[in-house]
C-alpha cells in the first residue's frame, strides 16, 4: 500500500494496488493522478449517488478461491438508466470489476484472446458472435459517461468521460467487449453472480444507507411533480426514473430536486389492482411497489405489470393477466440455444417449446423503475413454455434481456398485499376463466330455451310426459356433470 498527500487539500489518499494510477481524495473529491514519483490534481470528480446498493468500498468477498476488497467505483450513465463499475483488488494483487446494475451483478476480468473480434457498429442484440473461438450472443451494445467516481482506479477518468461497450451472454458466461480506446475492443471475461456466492463481508445494511444518503432506503418518501405539481410517491436511492401518475412525464430524480426528462399528457387515473406503496411480506421479506405499467399486445390484450423492490432481493415483477398472475424476474444465467435462428431454449436439462412472438407496447406508465418507460415504448416478445413456467425473451434495437415466470395463486397474492388488493383481480385467478364462465352463460340459456319449449309437452300430462321428462334427464344431468357443478 502506498499513501500520499492530496495535492489539493493535503489529506492523506491511499493505493492499495501499484497497478492503479488514480484515486478520489474523499475529502475535497480531487482526482489524484499517480505519475512515477509524482502525484498531481487533474480535477474534481463528481460524488457518486448513493443508490439502493448494498456495496461499499472496503467490503471484501471471495471469488474463485481467492480474496478480494472492493477499493475503486465508477458511476456510469447511459439513455436508459445508470450502474456503477466496481473495481476489486484480490490478495495476489490482480484486479477484476463487479458489475452492479439493479441487483444484477457480474465479475469481468481482461484478457487477451486469438482471432478477429467485431466491430462495435457490426454488433445487434439477438445476433452470434465468436469471441476466442467461442460462440456468444451480443445481449446489449450503449454508450455512456461517467457521473462520478470513488476510491482507486486503474486508469484515468473524470466527469463525462465516454465508454462504448457491448455485453455478451452464453449461459452464465460473460464477455465485455470495451471500445472505448479505439476500433479493437479491450475483452472482459466474467459471469453472472450473487452477492451470497461472493460471500461477501462489510455489506452496508439500512441503518447504514440512511446515514450515508439522509434517506432511508425501502421507505416511501414524496416529491410533487414539476411539470404538473402532482405528488409521487417513489423510493429515494432505488432509482432515479420517474413518471408522474398524473400527466406521464418523464422525471429524473438524479439530483436534489427532480427535473423534467420528457413532457407527457394528462391522463385518467388508471385503476390497478395493486396501487403504487403497496407493501408485501413475501418470504419474510417487505416488498413494496414501486412502479406499474400497462402493456397491450398486437391484438389489443392488456396486462400490468408491477415493479417490486425489497432491501433484501433484487427486484422483479408481478404480472397481472384476465388468466392470472405470476411472478416474472431477469434472469442473470441464459437458457442455452439460439432461439432467434429457431433453437428451443433449455434450462437446467428443461427443453422449452414456442409459444408466440408478439409486440408488446406501453400503454401507461407510473412511479419509479429501474430504466427509463414511457407510453409508446415497445418490445418484440417471444415466449416460451415447458409445464407452468415460462421463458421470455425480450428484444429492442439496444438490448436482449430474458425473464422467467412462475403462476402465482390469487390467494397466495391475498395473503402477500391483504387490504393493498383493490378488487378480486383476475377472473381465472379466483377459480374461473372468462372463456369459461361465457360457456356457462351460453349452456343456461340453451337449457332456458328447451325448457320453455317442453313446458306444452309436459303441460299435457299424456304419454308424451314421461319420454319428455326422461330425455331432459338424460341430457340435463350429464351436462352438469361433465361441468362440475353442484
Amino acid at each position: 500500500m502506498q499513501t500520499v498527500s492530496c495535492p489539493s487539500c493535503g489529506a492523506p489518499v491511499q493505493f492499495r494496488s501499484h497497478a492503479s494510477v488514480m484515486a478520489v481524495c474523499e475529502f475535497c473529491r480531487a482526482a489524484v493522478l499517480k505519475d512515477a514519483d509524482d502525484v498531481k490534481d487533474i480535477g474534481k470528480i463528481s460524488s457518486v449517488l448513493e443508490d439502493f446498493s448494498p456495496i461499499q468500498m472496503q467490503a471484501a468477498g471471495v471469488f474463485g478461491g481467492r480474496n478480494f476488497t472492493v477499493v475503486g467505483r465508477i458511476q456510469l450513465r447511459y439513455e436508459q438508466g445508470m450502474w456503477n463499475e466496481w473495481y476489486l483488488l484480490f490478495d495476489d494483487a490482480s484486479a477484476s470489476w463487479l458489475g452492479d446494475s439493479s441487483g444484477l451483478y457480474t465479475i469481468t476480468t481482461a484478457r487477451e484472446v486469438a482471432g478477429p473480434l467485431p466491430c462495435f457498429t457490426d454488433l445487434t442484440p439477438g445476433s452470434q458472435v465468436q469471441v476466442g473461438g467461442e460462440p456468444f450472443t451480443v445481449a446489449e451494445k450503449r454508450e455512456a459517461e461517467c457521473i462520478g467516481g470513488q476510491g482507486e482506479l486503474p486508469f484515468r477518468v473524470g466527469d463525462g468521460w465516454r465508454i462504448r461497450v457491448a455485453d455478451l451472454r452464453r449461459s452464465a458466461s460473460f464477455v465485455t467487449l470495451d471500445y472505448t480506446d479505439g476500433e479493437v475492443p479491450v475483452v472482459y471475461n466474467g459471469m453472472a453472480v450473487t452477492l451470497a456466492e461472493l460471500k461477501f463481508q462489510l455489506l452496508r445494511d439500512d441503518e447504514q444507507i440512511k446515514a450515508s444518503a439522509g434517506k432511508y432506503r425501502g421507505k416511501l418518501d414524496a416529491l410533487d411533480c414539476p411539470k404538473c405539481g402532482s405528488t409521487i410517491n417513489y423510493l429515494p436511492g432505488v432509482t432515479t426514473n420517474l413518471v408522474c401518475p398524473a400527466c406521464s412525464s418523464q422525471l429524473d430524480a438524479a439530483g436534489p430536486e427532480a427535473t423534467v426528462l420528457a413532457a407527457g399528457e394528462s391522463v385518467a387515473r388508471t385503476l390497478t389492482t395493486l396501487q403504487l406503496g403497496a407493501t408485501a411480506n413475501i418470504q419474510g421479506s417487505v416488498h413494496t411497489v414501486i412502479g406499474a405499467m400497462v402493456r397491450v399486445d398486437d391484438e389489443g390484450t392488456e396486462w400490468t405489470e408491477y415493479l417490486l423492490y425489497s432491501t433484501k432481493t433484487s427486484f422483479f415483477w408481478l404480472v397481472e393477466t384476465s388468466e392470472g398472475w405470476s411472478r416474472a424476474s431477469v434472469m442473470p444465467a441464459w437458457p442455452e440455444g439460439n432461439f432467434a435462428q429457431g433453437d428451443m431454449p433449455r434450462l437446467d436439462k428443461a427443453t422449452f417449446r414456442k409459444l408466440y412472438d408478439y409486440t408488446a407496447t406501453v400503454k401507461y406508465a407510473a412511479g419509479a423503475f429501474n430504466w427509463r418507460v414511457a407510453a409508446g415504448d415497445q418490445v418484440r416478445v417471444s415466449e416460451f413454455e415447458n409445464g407452468t413456467t415460462k421463458l421470455a425473451a425480450e428484444m429492442t434495437a439496444s438490448e436482449l434481456t430474458w425473464s422467467r415466470s412462475t403462476p402465482v395463486p390469487f390467494d397466495q397474492l391475498k395473503a402477500w398485499f391483504g387490504a393493498g388488493i383493490q378488487g378480486d383481480g383476475p377472473a381465472a385467478a379466483s377459480g374461473a376463466g372468462s372463456a369459461g364462465s361465457v360457456r356457462a352463460t351460453q349452456m343456461k340459456f340453451v337449457w332456458w330455451i328447451l325448457g320453455l319449449n317442453a313446458v306444452p309437452l309436459l303441460a299435457n300430462f299424456g304419454a308424451s310426459f314421461w319420454i319428455v321428462l326422461i330425455a331432459l334427464i338424460a341430457l340435463f344431468y350429464p351436462a352438469k356433470y361433465f361441468q362440475g357443478e353442484s
